[in-house]
């Protein structure tokens, strides 16, 4: 019998500190929650650079918009814009450099970088050899803001396997959806979030 009163004691103090944690990660979801929304993100903010460079994959056009005002600001001569496979047989190169004449901004500040990479990894590759084609020694990396950090890995990675590269910053620009402090507030944003440490946590294994 007082094995048995024991046991249930130790169960009931168990089962109390859970309930206790769980409280508590509710009451502090705001605290974490936002911890792992800044810890996608890594800017370096902008700098002098020979171009930047435009990453594919916002169909909202604030990547684009922040590269065209680092040219504006009189950081970079040139935006270099990726251009992987689009929609309709549209390059998104092409999309994306007619989103930022429509906006004011001039044609001659882009140049379209076309390629066929469905991946980060596959985009890299192609960057960093225009890049070199251009004799390029510095580049300001133009990409949402939740993509920053994983970008950055593999472009790290990728110049670390080629024996160096161009310098790199990484500029990181906003989301229509997503924001660090406030992603799961609504569903595209619980979706990015959710999506980009998927990525992250498959590359740590290499898929």
């Amino acid at each position: 019998m007082d094995a048995r009163r024991s046991f249930l004691r130790k169960s009931a103090l168990v089962l109390l500190a859970l309930l206790m944690f769980a409280a508590a990660a509710f009451l502090a979801r705001d605290v974490w929650l936002a911890a792992l929304g800044w810890a996608l993100i890594h800017d370096d903010g902008p700098g002098k650079a020979g171009i930047a460079v435009v990453l594919g994959g916002d169909q909202w056009g604030n990547r684009m918009i922040k590269a065209a005002e680092l040219v504006r600001q009189g950081y970079v001569p040139l935006v270099l814009v990726s251009g992987p496979p689009g929609m309709y047989d549209i390059n998104e190169a092409d999309a994306a450099i007619q989103f930022a004449i429509r906006k004011g901004y001039p044609a001659e500040w882009f140049i379209p970088l076309y390629h066929t990479g469905l991946s980060t990894r596959e985009e890299a590759v192609a960057v960093l050899d225009a890049l070199k084609q251009r004799n390029i020694h510095s580049f300001l990396l133009v990409t949402s803001d939740y993509h920053t950090g994983r970008a950055r890995r593999i472009y790290r990675r990728a110049e670390r396997q080629r024996g160096g590269g161009p310098d790199l910053r990484v500029v990181a620009s906003l989301d229509r959806f997503f924001t660090s402090n406030g992603w799961w507030h609504n569903r595209e944003g619980q979706k990015t979030c959710f999506l980009e440490w998927t990525k992250t946590l498959a590359a740590v294994f290499g898929i």
